[in-house]
């Protein structure tokens, strides 16, 4: 009778141990995510100074006070909410200024999303104010579809749109709306 209840107590222990060999997996992301909520952010950081560089170069810093850190998603992005300054600089150096309230970066995509009372000053003193602007930090390239206006050395131009290149040498208001000629 002794051996019957080894054997059993040897079947049920080698069951066991089966049953908790197959049931073990890579769970470590599970881990990871733990306390951790799908919708909060994975980190906040503050005095943000970052830098988007091509060939060694800078063409692009991003300067907020305040930003959150969005990595955990699917599709990751930087959320600054306290408002961003983006300093855009063309081939020979030249800085020209992107000021908004509100702006979110897209890592996947390396497109910024500014919004809220966005003013763009030019190299050349040239200001373009809308409520969001796109910034392809690839391509180097501006864009919005929103009301804007533009002003230049001669004229302020309304429109529905703005297209242009980090240089502002093709500077387009899309959906011309009016236009004001300023006097000397």
């Amino acid at each position: 009778m002794k051996e019957k209840n080894s054997y059993y107590i040897l079947n049920i222990v080698t069951i066991f141990i089966v049953t908790m060999f197959f049931s073990c997996n890579d769970s470590f992301k599970q881990v990871q995510k733990i306390g951790i909520s799908e919708n909060e952010p994975i980190g906040i950081e503050y005095n943000t100074n970052l830098k988007y560089t091509d060939s060694g170069r800078v063409v692009a810093n991003l300067i907020s006070s305040k930003y959150l850190d969005y990595s955990n998603r699917n599709f990751p992005f930087y959320e600054f909410t306290d408002g961003a300054t983006l300093y855009i600089y063309d081939k020979e150096n030249r800085k020209s200024t992107v000021v908004a309230e509100y702006a979110i970066v897209y890592t996947v995509t390396d497109l910024i999303d500014m919004q809220n009372n966005v003013v763009i000053t030019t190299h050349d003193n040239q200001i373009l104010k809308t409520d969001q602007l796109f910034y392809d930090q690839k391509r180097e390239w501006l864009y919005t579809n929103k009301p804007v206006s533009f002003q230049t050395e001669q004229d302020v131009i309304y429109g529905n749109g703005f297209d242009s290149n980090s240089k502002f040498t093709n500077a387009e208001v899309l959906e011309v709306t009016g236009i004001i000629t300023l006097e000397d």
